[in-house]
C-alpha cells in the first residue's frame, strides 16, 4: 500500500509549474520525543508554505567512522516510532535500509526506502527495495557519475516499480572534501525520474581526522539557492533543534528555527524561474 502523498507526487513531479517538495528531518532518531517534535514542527511549516513534504530520519547508523559512534536507539524499536511519526503528522516517512532483511523489515512501516550513497551499485539491496512496493530513493554514490545512475534506476525498474527517485549529495573531490556538479541534475532527471538534491551532505567533509565528520553549514543556503535555479524536483535537508548537540551530523545540519526562511526564500526563487519560463 502507496501512501497518498507519494501517489500524488509521482503523478505531478513532471509538470510545468510543480512546487519542489521536501525531505527533511534530523540524520537518525536519537529518542521518541525529538522525532515527534521535528516532525510537527516541519509539517506545520510545509503546510504553511504549499510544500509536499517527506518526513526523514534513519531508524539507525550503519556507516559511521568510529566504533563508539551513537547508531541508534534500537532496530525495531526505531521503525515502530518512524511509523507513528508518519500516521500522527499524516505525513509519509523516509528512512534508509542496508541489507535485504532492513529493507523487508522498514517496508512494514514506512513510505520510501532511501538507498544510501555507498551502496548505490548493490543489485540484491535495489531489488529488495524495488519488491517491497515503496517508493526508493537512490542516493548517487560520491564516486559514481551521474549517467551512471541510469543503471541503478534500471535495476529498481525491473521489479515493476516505478516508484524511483535520484539525489545528488555531492561527489569526491581529493581527500575530505565533496563537489557538487549541478550538470547531473538535468542528466538524471533524463532517466524520467524525480531528482533531489541532498544540500546537507553534499556539504559534508567527510574522514576527517577526529573520527567525525566536518561540515560547511554556512553554504546551505548557496546550495540550496543553486539547486533551486538548477531545476530540482525535491530538495532534502537534515535538520535539528541544536545541531552541535545532534549524535550525528550535527556540523552540516541546518538549525531547525532557520528551515521556514530558507524555504520561504526558494519558492520565491522558484516562482520567479518558472514565472520566466
Amino acid at each position: 500500500m502507496t501512501n497518498p502523498v507519494i501517489d500524488e507526487l509521482y503523478s505531478t513531479w513532471h509538470r510545468p509549474g510543480r512546487p519542489f517538495f521536501l525531505i527533511a528531518g534530523p540524520c537518525v532518531l536519537e529518542n521518541e520525543v525529538m522525532g515527534f517534535h521535528i516532525a510537527e514542527k516541519i509539517t506545520a511549516i510545509a503546510t504553511r508554505l504549499g510544500i509536499p513534504y517527506i518526513f526523514k530520519a534513519s531508524y539507525k547508523k550503519a556507516n559511521r567512522s568510529r566504533l563508539d559512534s551513537f547508531t541508534g536507539i534500537g532496530d525495531e524499536k526505531a521503525i515502530k516510532v518512524l511509523g507513528a511519526i508518519g500516521k500522527q503528522n499524516h505525513v509519509p516517512v523516509l528512512t534508509d535500509v542496508h541489507t535485504i532483511e532492513e529493507a523487508l523489515l522498514a517496508a512494514g512501516s514506512v513510505d520510501v526506502l532511501q538507498i544510501p550513497a555507498f551502496l548505490c551499485r548493490q543489485t540484491e539491496l535495489l531489488i529488495a527495495a524495488g519488491k517491497t512496493g515503496k517508493a526508493v530513493n537512490i542516493k548517487k554514490g560520491q564516486f559514481l557519475s551521474p549517467e551512471s545512475m541510469q543503471f541503478a534506476i534500471d535495476k529498481v525498474r525491473s521489479t515493476g516499480n516505478n516508484m524511483v527517485m535520484a539525489t545528488e549529495r555531492g561527489t569526491t573531490f581529493g581527500y575530505g572534501d565533496l563537489v557538487v556538479d549541478f550538470r547531473g541534475i538535468p542528466v538524471m532527471q533524463g532517466f524520467e525520474v524525480p531528482v533531489v538534491l541532498d544540500i546537507t551532505h553534499s556539504l559534508q567533509q567527510p574522514n576527517q581526522g577526529t573520527g567525525v565528520t566536518g561540515g560547511l553549514p554556512h553554504l546551505i543556503d548557496t546550495i540550496a539557492r543553486a539547486g533551486i535555479a538548477a531545476g530540482v524536483d525535491g530538495i532534502f535537508i537534515e535538520t535539528h533543534p541544536d545541531p552541535p548537540a545532534a549524535k550525528s551530523d550535527g556540523a552540516n545540519m541546518l538549525p531547525l528555527d532557520q528551515l521556514e526562511s530558507l524555504l520561504e526564500k526558494l519558492l520565491k526563487i522558484r516562482q520567479s524561474i518558472q514565472s520566466a519560463g
